[in-house]
């Protein structure tokens, strides 16, 4: 293992490193509570202490909220990497995890919370960490989805000129993909992961109210918090829940969001720099400390030791006909079976899971039933296309002028994370208040609530796909002088285009899930009903009448994977053929 010449003194602190070590440590000793937090002892029915309304109390439940997002949030990461890629680079592959894709996202975070808890809960006897697990992996859902299509998408519109200028430089296919296409889809990804976490944020009160059997669990966090002052009509309580949600949203947009997105211009197309340059006060300290910049090239400088060493052993066997690799016809057959196999396991298990599905609901449903709710089920997807037209009216243009204008953009995206963040149920008490009021049919005044917390999908990722639009090409076209209209048509609406075809795929799934909390609204004794499959699902759910639970759900998964074959698929292929980046 070789280090530079002067590595020692260049590992003594400045006064930079002064500032940011506090914050590192302040981090780490923050990590360090909440794993132990986490890790308490727990027995399934043992009671956890009740959720105080007391404001002192919140920044105990703010750090373990972000503790669980932030967990989600690397797991989202490995997922996205890998369940991606896989999709993206293998035609087999993509036929399969593409549409599994879309049914996941399709599945409410209630039905999963529903599956893992018990799993979890088994899987870690006597610890908490099984119920955190469950939490954990509930936010997951809320934020895996919304970055695995976007990393996907990117992955498909990588320039073709680029491509052809890796494969002459002779890049593997792992240093093509750290070298070309995660750099390429690093800018879209990072607006993703903001929506993400704010999607977690819409979904915290339920993933941190966990129901095991005839059991409650609330974990200590904000969304339980929330949940209890709903419950109490406790207005000054969630005053102060949103208070604390504010600042922490502000505190991660300093520490993580805006850093990456100042470290992610350089990743910008275009031979033409930009006007204005996104800055981070902490990627800027970090970057003029001397001690923690010089510390933290260690782990990679070890890692590279040990792989070259591992390849230099290998070769060193190979040269001595010490290799145990399998004669070449044995590896082809191998390799000619093996798609054969997955197909076979793949086909097993789909057959095995519809023999079961039909039997649980042939025995609660009849025919009528199930007709019945297919019915349903066009009513909420017409609510849904519905929606998406109107969202996507308000927020292409804003999304336009965001993404163009760099200052904007970094000032309006703390604002725009609270916003996608802002727990969309506490409107329904108002929507329902306004509703009785005014006798206002709840068939339609229910349905702008669906979207509340899913139009920000198609913002995000409008300002992802203008940011991402290069600089040369906008100065052409105002050099050639192009009217507005010119330019929106040749080359803003293409430019952004795949970009909103991805936000318009994750909120069309949100907005499905969203209908079995919206269709169905209440505050004290008002309950106002919606026809329709949410309405469906949360009545089967109060009734529980599991049968219908997985009607529900089965009808909502052939809707959502239908709609994703047969629009967004498509305007996926045009998108990666017409609109792409040369």
């Amino acid at each position: 293992m070789v280090f530079p010449s002067g590595f020692g003194r260049s590992l003594r602190p400045n006064r930079w490193d002064l500032i940011a070590l506090p914050i590192v440590l302040g981090l780490v000793a923050l990590i360090a509570w909440a794993s132990r937090q986490m890790s308490a002892p727990y027995n399934p029915g043992q009671p956890l202490n009740a959720i105080s309304l007391a404001w002192w109390h919140l920044p105990e439940y703010a750090g373990r909220s972000v503790m669980r997002m932030a967990l989600a949030l690397v797991a989202s990461l490995i997922f996205t990497f890998t369940y991606a890629t896989l999709a993206a680079k293998s035609a087999r592959a993509e036929k399969i995890l593409i549409p599994v894709l879309d049914i996941l996202q399709s599945v409410p975070i209630l039905g999963f919370l529903s599956i893992t808890v018990a799993g979890f809960i088994a899987l870690f006897n006597g610890n908490l960490i099984g119920v955190e697990c469950a939490s954990i992996f509930a936010i997951f859902t809320s934020q895996a989805w919304n970055m695995a299509f976007s990393f996907y998408q990117s992955l498909k519109t990588v320039p073709r000129d680029l491509a052809e200028a890796s494969s002459m430089f002779g890049l593997s296919p792992w240093a093509r993909f750290w070298k070309l296409e995660v750099p390429f889809a690093t800018p879209s990804l990072i607006w993703n992961m903001m929506m993400s976490v704010s999607g977690g944020w819409f979904f915290v009160v339920a993933s941190e109210a966990i129901t095991v059997g005839r059991y409650n669990v609330s974990l200590p966090g904000i969304g339980s918090y929330v949940a209890r002052a709903i419950i109490q009509k406790d207005i000054l309580a969630i005053v102060w829940a949103l208070l604390a949600m504010l600042l922490v949203i502000l505190a991660y947009d300093q520490l993580l969001f805006r850093p990456l997105v100042a470290w992610a211009e350089k990743f910008r197309l275009g031979d033409t720099a930009a006007q204005y340059e996104p800055r981070s006060w902490v990627l800027d300290l970090f970057r003029r400390t001397r001690f923690l910049r010089n510390v933290a090239p260690i782990p990679g400088v070890v890692v590279g030791t040990l792989t070259a060493r591992s390849r230099a052993r290998r070769a060193n066997q190979v040269s001595h006909g010490e290799s145990r690799r399998l004669p070449g016809t044995v590896r082809l057959a191998a390799r000619r079976a093996m798609p054969i196999v997955i197909y076979a396991v793949v086909a097993a298990g789909t057959a095995w899971g519809l023999w079961n599905l039909i039997s649980l609901v042939a025995g609660a449903v009849s025919v009528r039933d199930a007709l019945h709710v297919l019915v349903l089920g066009f009513y909420t997807l017409v609510r849904v296309l519905v929606l998406l037209a109107i969202a996507s009216a308000i927020w292409i243009p804003v999304g336009v002028y965001v993404g163009l204008n760099a200052r904007l953009s970094v000032r309006a995206q703390p604002v725009a994370q609270f916003l996608a963040a802002f727990p969309a149920n506490l409107f329904f008490p108002i929507a329902v208040i306004v509703m009785v009021r005014f006798n206002l049919t709840p068939e339609i005044f229910t349905a702008p609530l669906m979207v509340l917390g899913t139009q920000w999908y198609i913002l995000f990722n409008v300002i992802a796909g203008a940011a991402a639009i290069p600089i040369d090409l906008r100065e052409a076209a105002r050099t050639f002088g192009l009217s507005p209209w010119q330019r929106w048509r040749t080359l803003y609406l293409p430019g952004i285009f795949p970009y909103l075809v991805t936000g318009l795929l994750t909120a069309s799934g949100g907005t499905w899930n969203a209908s079995i909390v919206a269709e169905v609204v209440s505050w004290g004794n008002n309950t106002l009903t919606a026809s329709g499959l949410g309405s469906y699902i949360a009545d089967a759910t109060l009734a529980q009448n599991y049968g219908k639970i997985v009607l529900g759900i089965v009808v909502m998964s052939i809707y959502v994977v239908a709609l994703n074959h047969f629009v967004w698929r498509r305007l996926y292929r045009l998108a990666n053929s017409r609109f792409r980046l040369a």
